[in-house]
């Protein structure tokens, strides 16, 4: 269970917020986001090699790959690889290529395999990716076959939910996530069950949309006769966490209200930080999931070119059983959808203008101090010596930084 004391920090953050007329003392005045940060090819390219090839992403939950040998193929940073659940229970990731010259071990996007056998010449691999067997084995006399097991792909879990790393020297997930998995372990993780997966082809930068999912500032003018009814942008806390992490708490307008499209839904255990109010993580680079009693969407924003991205939304579920999933959850998902319209509408245009000479850059206010701390992670992860000095953001949020 969270320990209460960091409740009534973040319940008495709230009460501040709606209170104060002004930026804390101290507070520091945004300097613009260069424009290049969004449109720049050289600086784009400096984003792919040192931020998704280096970062842990949200590859899949357990109940995707649930049985020994089920597995996936995963290729979301343009990497083939194949995620398998072990005969031992252990869930593992590999590039889908073969030691031998190259070929994939699985064809398909999913399904079910005792081990792994390259179509092209037979190698054959274990479910824990060690070559086990070889054609024509006397061609390969002086062969050591334990040296040449599938590359791994660093995987781990927090709870049901599977994390994949291309940096092998990457810190361990959990440690990475800090503070996250504390806040998260009362709704318990390894109970979640998966519901329901969709994309959405956006034509913009991936940063341009993922901004949007880091402030409440637009809620008043996007979000006029569906999220503003019920939530109050003007009691919103922040924290900012290590590694470019963040939480954002916004309450509700009234402390009894509950959404009529979850009543009789199977709840999470929570506290009232979440079942009375709107608690959104941000789990640095690409994935926020606003967390409720009745379940929980990861919302998964994913490049696909320096204009182009897709949304992907995936659904989980407390444990409801062994009867069918709820009838209310097909209508929870229509629902969100429609704020999710809402919030992409612009987008295009958006990508459009940030193109145009008459976009200097980004003039950031208090409250969406989270997308500095993104770019000033991004600096971070980059390193700030390859950027040039036009398109840096100045790093002045660290006192702000909550362990």
């Amino acid at each position: 269970m969270l320990d209460s004391s960091i409740v009534e920090r973040h319940l008495a953050g709230m009460r501040y917020e709606f209170e104060r007329t002004t930026p804390p003392d101290g507070f520091p005045q945004l300097p613009m986001i260069p424009a290049g940060r969004y449109t720049d090819p050289a600086f784009l390219a400096l984003e792919r090699e040192h931020l998704w090839k280096k970062a842990w992403l949200y590859a899949c939950h357990l109940d995707e790959v649930g049985n020994p040998g089920d597995f996936l193929l995963w290729t979301r940073t343009g990497s083939p690889i194949v995620i398998v659940h072990g005969k031992d229970g252990v869930i593992r990731a590999f590039y889908n290529s073969c030691r031998h010259r190259g070929a994939p071990i699985v064809q398909t996007e999913c399904g079910h395999v005792d081990g792994f056998v390259c179509k092209y010449h037979g190698w054959t691999y274990g479910l824990d990716g060690k070559l086990v067997n070889l054609r024509d084995r006397r061609d390969f006399p002086n062969l050591d076959m334990s040296a040449y097991p599938l590359n791994a792909v660093r995987c781990e879990r927090l709870g049901n939910w599977i994390f994949v790393n291309e940096d092998p020297q990457a810190e361990p997930l959990l440690e990475h996530l800090k503070p996250i998995p504390g806040y998260l372990a009362e709704i318990r993780p390894h109970e979640t069950r998966f519901v329901h997966k969709k994309s959405y082809h956006v034509k913009c930068n991936v940063k341009v949309l993922l901004d949007a999912f880091l402030e409440v500032y637009h809620l008043k003018s996007i979000h006029q006769n569906t999220v503003d009814r019920f939530l109050d942008h003007r009691g919103t806390t922040i924290s900012l966490w290590p590694h470019g992490h963040s939480y954002m708490l916004t309450p509700n307008r009234r402390p009894d209200w509950e959404d009529p499209g979850t009543k009789g839904m199977p709840k999470l255990p929570t506290n009232e930080m979440i079942a009375k109010n709107n608690p959104s993580f941000h789990f640095y680079p690409n994935l926020v999931t606003p967390v409720a009693d009745s379940g929980i969407p990861f919302i998964l924003f994913w490049p696909k070119g320096e204009r182009e991205m897709e949304i992907e939304v995936q659904w989980f579920s407390p444990d409801w059983g062994d009867g069918p999933l709820h009838p209310l959850w097909e209508k929870r998902i229509e629902n969100f959808e429609r704020i999710l319209y809402e919030d992409t509408q612009f987008a295009e245009q958006i990508q459009v203008s940030v193109e145009s000479p008459g976009f200097k850059g980004m003039n950031l206010n208090y409250q969406e101090r989270r997308i500095y701390h993104w770019h000033e992670e991004l600096d971070r992860r980059i390193g700030v010596e390859r950027i040039p000095a036009h398109l840096r953001v100045e790093p002045l949020l660290g006192a702000y930084v909550a362990a």
